[in-house]
């Protein structure tokens, strides 16, 4: 690879830090009892109200159609997915500065697995807190679930649910994109190097 390609690997691996700063994904709940919405914003490591008190009062709302409670601490992909980043960023600069094209290439495939298995995770996290209700609920609707779209919104009794990614998710996806524009650029200095040497 060439010192433009390695630079731009590592501007890719460096840029995964920023997860730590932003949010991954966002829930948003509108109704007309709150004006001026209520959500969650799902981070690497965390999970936090849109406003300091959205989780609790959400919480609060889950309880009464008998959703589970939210309890960060208790959900172990938040205290995994913080090591999974860090591996990345690692890697991303070990292949910049080893300069394989092939470790580029697993790289941007294990990005790819692991944002599948992510995205399947959060589905089945949605699943079960909307699917798996208490029995003993306050308010029992025959039939109704209230398991929140994985992405795009959805009317749960008189609250649309919106689900979209955040931030990171998109600093994932740009950090991706630059991992395969090295190896653009690589082969486009390769093919060039190889048609002056035959001049």
């Amino acid at each position: 690879m060439n010192l433009k390609s390695k630079i731009l690997l590592l501007s890719a691996a460096l840029l995964l830090v920023l997860t730590f700063f932003f949010p991954l994904w966002s829930i948003d709940l509108e109704a007309p009892q709150y004006p001026e919405g209520i959500g969650l914003r799902i981070w690497i490591n965390q999970i936090t109200g849109l406003k300091p008190n959205d989780l609790k009062n959400i919480n609060g709302l889950n309880h009464y159609i008998g959703m589970k409670v939210i309890e960060p601490d208790a959900i172990p992909e938040l205290k995994i997915m913080p090591f999974i980043i860090i591996f990345m960023i690692i890697f991303g600069l070990v292949s910049a500065l080893a300069g394989k094209r092939f470790l580029v290439y697993a790289w941007i495939a294990l990005f790819v697995i692991l944002a599948v298995v992510g995205l399947y995770d959060f589905y089945t996290w949605e699943y079960d807190y909307g699917h798996n209700l208490n029995p003993q609920a306050a308010i029992k609707i025959p039939g109704m679930v209230y398991q929140p779209p994985l992405i795009g919104s959805k009317m749960l009794l008189n609250f649309n649910a919106i689900s979209l990614p955040d931030i990171s998710f998109y600093i994932l996806i740009f950090a991706v994109g630059l991992a395969a524009l090295t190896l653009i650029l690589d082969k486009k200095s390769n093919k060039s190097k190889m048609e002056n040497a035959a001049i």
